[in-house]
């Protein structure tokens, strides 16, 4: 039987591979300071769903969904901002 606590461990596993794998595009973008072959259509619904998947998280108190979507919205939003900051390059 599924205790609790793997339940919890398993979201917390799923919540940091899947903000761990914006790191890569992160450090590039901020690096190279290279944003236009990323869609800003695609980040800005992207981000906007995370900023719902915080507020959900925050609603249910569901700590993994919390944590890991904050992080992914500062990661995401930063590429965002990047790529609005570099729109008229």
């Amino acid at each position: 039987m599924i205790t609790p606590e793997w339940v919890m461990a398993i979201g917390i596993a799923g919540s940091s591979l899947a903000t761990i794998s914006f790191l890569p595009q992160v450090v590039k973008s901020w690096k190279t300071r290279k944003t236009e072959d990323i869609s800003f259509a695609m980040y800005t619904l992207y981000t906007l769903g995370i900023i719902l998947w915080v507020i959900y998280g925050f609603l249910r108190w569901d700590i993994p969904i919390l944590l890991g979507n904050s992080i992914t919205l500062f990661l995401c939003g930063s590429i965002l901002y990047l790529k609005l900051k570099n729109k008229g390059n």
